[in-house]
């Protein structure tokens, strides 16, 4: 038998654009990292959509403009348009326009995508702290610089709300991972001692505003990260796809905590026209396809066919791991991570 539960792997024995109407996926790490095209992944959009899936792109870099973001999408072949993106710059402005006055004066201390979602949203952007703005809202940008963060903290010591876009510690690029929004407004953090109220993933509130956006009747959240994709997508209420693409690897899946862990578990977005097949329960054993995994104590263990030289692990490799690992963490086992096999780092 398969498991059940919240926090357990779907089975779906259709396409899951049989089963979903509308995914929610995140960018970075799942649809490029820096200028480089994930493997697979504009084909992978292009048979979901053909199945009548469709896409809202949804991103916690606040940098890009939505109509940006589209065309970055473009670059990589698969066509967009504005209203296809919700960035976490829209919403941090909608959170930071619960909590301050119309029209009130805004310091951004970011790129063009929040200056200009500040802007739409009414409020009037000011230079520096002088201007004694309402608000201070952070979010990631590569041109941020430590006179930006220098203004920040002088308003916030003055007594302006902070706000922040997201709190990502890192983000993916061609090269590796480099500083995210989390990382910079945790130098603010430390020199004022105040912590801002923040917006975009894993907040539900995101994948709520994209949802909303198309009238989505049964959404999937699909991403690469635990702490923001997958967690928000509980946080929603929405089940979540982790491809194995980007920031978190199928190790980082095994350790995860409930509340991040995904409903279903993919190697590239191709797997959105297939079923996906979820591990089942055999003696001590789980079981995917070929693959077997179970703990030994505080060991997992996995096996599966050999593979051929480079090819790394099977997606069922991953998700029988994934059970087993969860099914033992949940039932009071500590799981030492250096057990996992090396290929699944």
């Amino acid at each position: 038998m398969t498991a059940a539960g919240p926090t357990a792997l779907m089975d779906v024995p259709v396409p899951l654009t049989d089963r979903f109407d509308v995914a929610l996926t995140d960018l970075d790490g799942v649809l490029f990292r820096g200028n480089e095209p994930v493997p697979y992944a504009a084909e992978g959009v292009a048979a979901a959509r053909k199945a009548g899936m469709r896409f809202v792109f949804v991103t916690n870099n606040a940098s890009r403009q939505p109509k940006l973001a589209a065309s970055k999408l473009e670059s990589v072949r698969i066509p967009a348009v504005r209203e296809d993106v919700v960035t976490a710059a829209e919403d941090g402005v909608r959170l930071m326009a619960e909590h301050i006055e119309p029209g009130s004066k805004v310091l951004v201390v970011g790129g063009n995508g929040l200056a200009d979602a500040v802007m739409r949203a009414g409020f009037k952007l000011v230079a520096g702290a002088v201007e004694r703005p309402a608000a201070v809202i952070q979010g990631w940008s590569p041109t941020l610089a430590w006179r930006d963060l220098e203004e920040a903290a002088y308003a916030i010591e003055s007594g302006s709300a902070y706000f922040a876009t997201n709190l990502d510690k890192n983000l993916p690029t061609e090269f590796g991972f480099a500083p995210g929004n989390g990382a910079m407004v945790q130098a603010v953090v430390v020199t004022t001692g105040v912590r801002p109220l923040a917006a975009g993933k894993p907040h539900a509130s995101i994948f709520h505003m994209a949802a909303e956006r198309v009238a989505a009747r049964r959404p999937l959240v699909v991403g690469d990260r635990l702490d923001t994709d997958l967690a928000g997508a509980i946080n929603a209420g929405y089940p979540g796809m982790m491809v194995l693409t980007g920031v978190n690897s199928a190790a980082d899946v095994f350790m995860a905590h409930p509340e991040e862990r995904p409903r279903l578990i993919a190697a590239a977005l191709r797997a959105l026209s297939q079923p996906h097949l979820a591990p089942v329960a055999d003696s001590a054993y789980w079981v995917c396809g070929q693959a077997r995994a179970w703990v030994d104590g505080n060991r997992l263990m996995v096996e599966e066919p050999p593979r051929a030289p480079g090819e790394g692990p099977s997606v069922e490799a991953v998700r029988a791991g994934a059970a087993a690992a969860w099914t033992a963490t949940d039932g009071g086992v500590v799981l030492e991570r250096d057990s996992i096999p090396p290929q699944f780092s």
